[in-house]
C-alpha cells in the first residue's frame, strides 16, 4: 500500500472516529435530557406517556442539531440551515414516530402501566432511533465536502469560455 493511500485511510479512520465520539457524546447529553424530561413529565407531573415522549423528544432533538452541527459534523460541509435542519427535523420525525409506537404499543395494547417497564421502552426506542439517526446524518444532512452534491451548482446557461 503507498503512503498517500495509507494516509488518507488513517485520516478517514481518525475522523470517523472524531464524528462516532462526538455523536456519542452529544447523544448522550441527549439521552439524559430525553430521558429525565420524559421521567418528570411522566411521573412527577402526570403527564400522558405518549405526550411526556413527544415533548422529551422535541427538546432532546433541538439541543442534538446544534450539539451536532457544531461540533459532531463540523468539520463536513454547509450546505444550507433550512436544508440540513429540514431533512435533520425529518429523520427525527420518523425516529421519533418509531419510538412513539414503541412507548404506544408498551403502554396500550401490551398493558402495562409501570414507569420502569415503559422508561425500558423508552430507551429502547432510544437506542434504534440513534443508529438510524447517525447513519442518516452521515449520508443526507451534514454531507462530506467530497460528496457529488455539495459541489457548486453551475448554471448552464453561464459559459465559462471567454470565446463564447
Amino acid at each position: 500500500m503507498d503512503q498517500p493511500a495509507a494516509t488518507r485511510l488513517a485520516r478517514t479512520w481518525r475522523m470517523l472516529l472524531k464524528e462516532i465520539s462526538a455523536f456519542g457524546v452529544v447523544g448522550a447529553v441527549c439521552f439524559v435530557l430525553d430521558v429525565g424530561l420524559f421521567q418528570v413529565l411522566y411521573v412527577h407531573a402526570g403527564v400522558d406517556a405518549v405526550l411526556a415522549k413527544l415533548i422529551s423528544t422535541l427538546v432532546s432533538t433541538t439541543a442534538a442539531y446544534f450539539g451536532h452541527r457544531h461540533w459532531s459534523f463540523s468539520h463536513r460541509a454547509r450546505t444550507g440551515l433550512r436544508r440540513e435542519y429540514t431533512l435533520f427535523v425529518a429523520i427525527n420525525g420518523i425516529t421519533l414516530l418509531l419510538g412513539l409506537f414503541i412507548v404506544w404499543l408498551v403502554r396500550y395494547p401490551l398493558g402495562q402501566e409501570s414507569a420502569l417497564v415503559l422508561q425500558l421502552a423508552n430507551v429502547g426506542s432510544i437506542a434504534l432511533g440513534t443508529v438510524l439517526r447517525f447513519l442518516s446524518y452521515r449520508r443526507w444532512v451534514f454531507l462530506d465536502p467530497a460528496h457529488p452534491s455539495v459541489a457548486p451548482k453551475r448554471d448552464p446557461r453561464v459559459s465559462l469560455d471567454p470565446a463564447a
